[in-house]
């Protein structure tokens, strides 16, 4: 067997194998050995049919499609190999050029990671915002370990408030008839928390203990459940208790029930190192990605789609996971939403271009300086690691599978890339000129979902990816054992 190497556009890849009478021969009779059990001719035994025999009844070709399947893999396998700068990023297609008893032509097409025209990634000056800590920002977590340390009390000389906590039963209906998920029994509701539908707690707001009446409310026109969505509903109510939350009073005896802290003051300087801290990383992340981006954008790469796709695939299913620790499946959420699984593989589109155009940009620096994982590295990581399991580093390394060292080796590397990063550009920092909220991640902004009679629905809203740091598998190279190939002709670009 011979090969030729080819490249194409839009990073293709073309091997060309030729197989010789006597590579041929052999590929044929490996597949009459395993084909031959599946034939049966009359006059033999199945299995003990002779191949000129088989070949006469069915034509020469009925075992050229096993052969090529079985060894082309093999074929490409091996030049991969001795190939090693390509690396696949797709499944690999073949086509048939020439096929005879003399002899067979395969050619092979498979989609490699692209090459990268860099662009300057050293001597760049990118801003880095440095957020204050503001004094409303410790108050504020002052005021949520307050609400937190409060008590319930209960209320019995007046009617319920909003801000009052509730225990009622509730049973809805729609044009007389209950619906599922409309009734319970004893239900905690905090009036003024929209925990149910717009309308219904202002009116339960206003009733004694032992009131029970009718209110009137009306659920979304967005509502998740279409049998309910837009409907006019009754819900009868009946009030058991009420209960108001009484909050204890900011002063070191506070301190000291939330935290390690003796004083008031040493608890709110711990809250401020803490969100200071915060801030800090904050800012670095930013302009790291800032930076990234800058280099990104100053770099050449065409992108195969295939790349593109895998990314939105992946995004798609760490999406998907997400709504399922919510007990949502995505199905129901895009119906909901009023979306396709197209139309969420178009909003993710652009961002996965981005951010697979950062990834292989970065994996281009670490190429280009040369930056590796040394075997002491990750030795150190080890045992650090094995330090907080409270185990010897022998005991530890015993443990650790070959996905965690990738894992860890990534990592490694990955950190290495920004020391270097940073070493060679310049931050110039800046303080942030108002109050900021924290940047938002690159992901479909999912609505919390409630009980069926509590749902708030929440419109879906345009997902966004931006050119962040690449996932710790960042310098993996991909695997290049090839999957098996089916006699497929692909269509040359």
């Amino acid at each position: 067997m011979t090969y030729s190497v080819e490249k194409q556009e839009k990073s293709v890849v073309k091997f060309t194998f030729t197989l010789d009478k006597e590579d041929w021969e052999k590929a044929i009779n490996a597949a009459y050995q395993k084909d031959k059990n599946k034939i049966q001719i009359a006059g033999f035994r199945k299995g003990k049919a002779p191949r000129h025999m088989i070949e006469r009844m069915y034509g020469k070709g009925i075992f050229f499609e096993t052969a090529i399947n079985e060894c082309i893999p093999g074929y490409y396998n091996q030049a991969l190999s001795e190939n090693a700068d390509l690396e696949p990023v797709a499944y690999p297609e073949f086509d048939i050029e020439d096929i005879s008893d003399d002899g067979a032509k395969i050619a092979v097409y498979v989609v490699v990671k692209p090459e990268v025209k860099l662009g300057a990634y050293t001597g760049l000056t990118v801003e880095k915002t440095a957020y204050p800590v503001e004094k409303s920002a410790v108050d504020a977590e002052v005021e949520q370990a307050r609400q937190r340390a409060g008590r319930l009390v209960d209320i019995t000389d007046r009617a319920c408030e909003m801000g009052d906590t509730v225990v009622i039963d509730y049973s809805g209906s729609v044009d007389g008839v209950k619906f599922q998920g409309g009734t319970a029994e004893k239900q905690n509701l905090e009036l003024g928390s929209g925990m149910f539908i717009p309308g219904f707690e202002e009116q339960v707001a206003g009733m004694n203990i032992g009131d029970a009446k009718d209110i009137s409310v009306k659920f979304p026109e967005n509502y998740g459940s279409a049998d309910l969505a837009g409907k006019d509903a009754v819900f009868a109510i009946k009030l058991h208790e009420i209960k108001k939350k009484e909050l204890p009073e900011l002063d070191d005896e506070f301190a000291k029930d939330v935290s390690e802290f003796d004083t008031l003051a040493e608890y709110k300087a711990d809250i401020k190192k803490r969100l200071a801290e915060a801030n800090a990383k904050r800012s670095e992340a930013e302009a790291e990605n800032t930076l990234i981006e800058k280099i990104a954008d100053s770099s050449e790469v065409e992108i195969p789609d295939a790349m593109i796709q895998t990314a939105i695939d992946e995004q798609i299913q760490q999406f998907e996971y997400r709504l399922m620790y919510q007990g949502m499946k995505l199905d129901d959420y895009l119906k909901m939403i009023k979306l396709t699984r197209e139309d969420l593989r178009k909003e993710y589109a652009e961002g996965a271009a981005r951010n697979v155009k950062a990834r292989l940009v970065l994996e281009a620096i670490i190429k280009a300086e040369k930056l590796e994982v040394a075997p002491e590295d990750l030795d150190k990581k080890y045992e650090e690691i094995a330090k907080s399991a409270n185990k010897t580093l022998e005991e530890y390394k015993k443990t650790v599978s070959d996905r965690q060292v990738e894992y860890l080796a990534n990592e490694l590397i990955y950190t290495k890339l920004t020391d270097f990063l940073k070493a060679n550009n310049t931050y110039e920092e800046k303080k942030a000129t108002a109050k900021k909220a924290p940047a938002k991640t690159a992901e479909a902004k999912e609505g919390e979902e409630k009980p069926a009679t509590a749902k708030k629905t929440t419109t879906a809203k345009k997902t966004t990816t931006t050119a962040k740091k690449p996932a710790a598998s960042t310098a993996k190279k991909p695997a290049t054992t090839a999957k098996k190939t089916t006699a497929k002709k692909v269509d040359k670009e």
